[in-house]
């Protein structure tokens, strides 16, 4: 086989000629395989049209694939019925014209064209050309195709495809790929995605449970909604459980009524108790928009001692921005940024290093005010205190700008989508 580039679309529809370069038939499509083994998917022969039936051409039969046709090294073909084998994908019908997944700019792209590349001999998927041009060129009679000036290649190895609607493919999404995005990029994926690619992309990282509810966390109410309905409650509990209790606690209240109390019931017993306390404040105030999860250590402590307490709880990241001190009443008596505790030495009393007499909210605090005052005072994190100076809470100023920014901020559509 002579080696060089080849488009999809210019070799669809092309006769099928024998070694005698008689025509048998026609190219129907591009049998490729998808394997872990390879960075670029082999071509496994062509499917085509002999008689009125569709006929599996191996490619050890194929002498020479070219724009307008298909030549082969025999005379003769096998009449079987074509059948898929496992992890076989049509390029034509399972590929070209479909949205995949670019890992690389964690965006959606779509197939406008496929190349295919033949290196000593060897046919393989080389990858997509994603530009409108692309598209438009596809469905123009065979003698109007040119390559044209515009041209966006990605490699293939560069993509995840989706393949939910091959009956035959064992392989999904690789979840090992998808986990070196960040969870919003994940879920900007998803919202920019079909609703079958979105739970193509959930089952995906569904593999990491903690990433998942990460994933959650980042999606828009109607996303999460969308996802979480075709769910039991048990599965559902199972997501809000590896929530923050904050967002955990949003997302109860957006599912149906009659669905939140047993669910609810179906989380474990110390996130049943944030999430409850937090549902009888209201949304609109600090108390609403708190996280019950901080790291609170005495007033006396040393760095060390503050490092191995916060070792010790399994918190986020944004809980950490801050540790609190309490005196020996347990009421709020200081405040130190895990940036401080960082540079410090470790037996440096934690005291030398706080803020003391920090500012802090109540819960019923409304959310201006709070954000008021972690700009005044520079602050990525705000202590909530009761009415007896205990710290019940930390709001983050993620929490903050989310509330802040116009509602239709989360509607990222196109963002993901090149």
């Amino acid at each position: 086989m002579p080696e060089g580039v080849l488009h999809l679309s210019s070799l669809i529809g092309s006769p099928l000629l024998d070694s005698a370069n008689e025509r048998l038939g026609r190219v129907d499509d591009v049998v490729a395989r998808l394997d872990d083994g390879e960075a670029l998917p082999l071509v496994a022969g062509l499917r085509a049209i002999v008689g009125g039936r569709n006929l599996f051409v191996p490619v050890r039969n194929i002498e020479r694939l070219e724009p307008g046709g298909a030549h082969l090294s025999t005379t003769k073909v096998n009449l079987a019925q074509f059948e898929r084998r496992p992890n076989e994908v049509l390029l034509r019908g399972d590929v070209l014209g479909r949205s995949m997944i670019n890992v690389n700019t964690a965006r959606l792209v779509t197939a406008g064209e496929v190349e295919l590349r033949c290196d000593e001999g060897v046919w393989c998927v080389a990858g997509i050309d994603t530009s409108f041009g692309a598209r438009v060129r596809r469905h123009l009679p065979r003698a109007m195709r040119s390559d044209g000036a515009e041209k966006a290649f990605v490699a293939w190895d560069q993509l995840e495809p989706f393949v939910g609607h091959v009956p035959t493919a064992r392989l999904r999404l690789r979840h090992r790929r998808l986990a070196h995005l960040h969870p919003s990029q994940i879920a900007d994926l998803v919202e920019a995605a079909s609703h079958d690619e979105g739970e193509e992309i959930l089952a995906a990282v569904g593999q990491d449970k903690e990433l998942e509810a990460d994933v959650f966390e980042e999606l828009d109410d109607e996303h999460q909604l969308e996802f979480l309905d075709e769910r039991s409650d048990r599965e559902v509990a199972a997501v809000l459980s590896r929530m923050a209790s904050d967002d955990a606690a949003d997302l109860l209240l957006e599912i149906k009524q009659e669905r939140r109390i047993p669910v609810l019931e179906l989380l474990p017993v110390t996130k049943q108790r944030k999430i409850r306390k937090l549902l009888g404040y209201n949304p609109s105030t600090a108390g609403g928009v708190m996280s019950p999860d901080f790291v609170s250590v005495a007033v006396t402590a040393t760095v060390a001692e503050a490092t191995a307490a916060a070792r010790k709880r399994d918190l986020s990241p944004e809980a950490l921005h801050s540790i609190l001190l309490t005196d020996r009443s347990g009421a709020l008596a200081g405040l130190v940024s895990a940036g401080v505790v960082l540079a410090a030495d470790p037996k440096t009393p934690l005291l030398e290093l706080a803020v003391t007499s920090p500012p802090s909210v109540g819960p019923e605090a409304e959310v201006p005010e709070v954000a008021r005052l972690m700009t005044d005072y520079n602050l990525v994190s705000l202590p909530v205190v009761d009415t007896e100076e205990h710290p019940i809470g930390i709001v983050s100023v993620d929490d903050i700008l989310e509330l802040m920014l116009p509602e239709d901020w989360r509607r990222r559509y196109g963002l993901a989508r090149e």
